[in-house]
């Protein structure tokens, strides 16, 4: 357990947030929203494609209605593409930001993207790692001036580098702290990190790097579990407590620097959650975010 008194989550879930991934083969959002609303869970971060499901103002409408506050809006991102998709890769990243204030959200959530023919398909096959970085930190650049016009923060969420690849050359704290530190100097609140405890519990620099990101640069918590073994590297994620990250730990480092928003969380199960009845699922988020979270 850490050191620091974290906040004590063992009577109430008022902290917890559903990231709409872990029910999203159980219903579609408004589905989704409502069965959270009833369980008095405060808090949702929904992914675009499910938004786009149910048209943008339906979405907002539920999220009105249940009076639901947004701990993220997943996501924005994929920026790595050949220079013919540069306006595609902007137009799509703007369209994010302005879907995630409409909707209400605290930051939008940036998966940034690995090579770019995985990133934008129909680009050019490539195997370099360090240009499609630099068109990472270019794309994050551009959209930054446009997002702080809209009023919303930009969470660059570094992945695992299993992901480096297909989803996110950003793959450390470190990395993902580089580029805030160069295109945010003045630590503005405009640009700082998701911490998804699935992608980065293994850094031995975890803890200096929360400690480094401080209040300002931390946008997001995202909670959930590494099973092992672990049968997919994508949708074998497990419920908090069911598999080797010390949750706790991570919350109090993350807590100790000044974070107080939601804990949120997501899973990609397709063998066993995506498997389960919604209530379910959702009843065992509340009973794990007390418990082990």
């Amino acid at each position: 357990m850490p050191d620091f008194k974290t906040r004590d989550f063992s009577g109430d879930h008022r902290w917890l947030s559903i990231n709409t991934a872990t029910v999203r083969k159980q219903g579609d959002l408004v589905e989704i929203l409502d069965a959270c609303t009833r369980r008095g869970i405060r808090a949702v971060a929904p992914w675009r494609d499910q938004v786009a499901a149910v048209g943008l103002d339906a979405a907002v409408r539920a999220v009105r209605t249940g009076e639901l506050a947004l701990s993220g809006y997943c996501r924005g991102g994929m920026f790595p593409a050949d220079p013919s998709k540069a306006a595609e890769v902007r137009d799509d990243n703007r369209r994010a930001v302005d879907e995630a204030a409409a909707l209400g959200a605290v930051c939008l959530v940036l998966v940034v993207g690995g090579l770019p023919q995985y990133s934008r398909p129909g680009s050019p096959a490539s195997k370099d790692l360090a240009l499609a970085r630099s068109q990472v930190e270019d794309g994050i650049a551009e959209l930054l001036d446009y997002a702080r016009e809209a009023g919303m923060p930009l969470a660059i969420e570094p992945l695992h580098p299993m992901y480096a690849a297909d989803r996110a050359c950003v793959n450390t704290m470190a990395q993902a702290l580089d580029l805030c530190d160069r295109l945010d100097p003045g630590r503005s609140g405009a640009l700082g990190v998701a911490v998804d405890v699935y992608h980065v519990w293994w850094d031995p620099q975890l803890e200096a790097q929360i400690r480094r990101a401080g209040r300002e640069r931390l946008l997001a918590f995202h909670v959930c579990d590494w099973l092992v073994p672990t049968t997919d590297l994508l949708l074998d994620r497990g419920m908090m407590g069911d598999g080797v990250i010390d949750i706790p730990r991570i919350r109090g480092w993350v807590e100790e620097s000044g974070f107080t928003g939601f804990s949120e969380v997501e899973i990609f199960s397709q063998g066993n959650w995506w498997e389960k009845p919604m209530g379910e699922v959702l009843d065992t988020c509340i009973e794990r975010h007390r418990s082990v979270v």
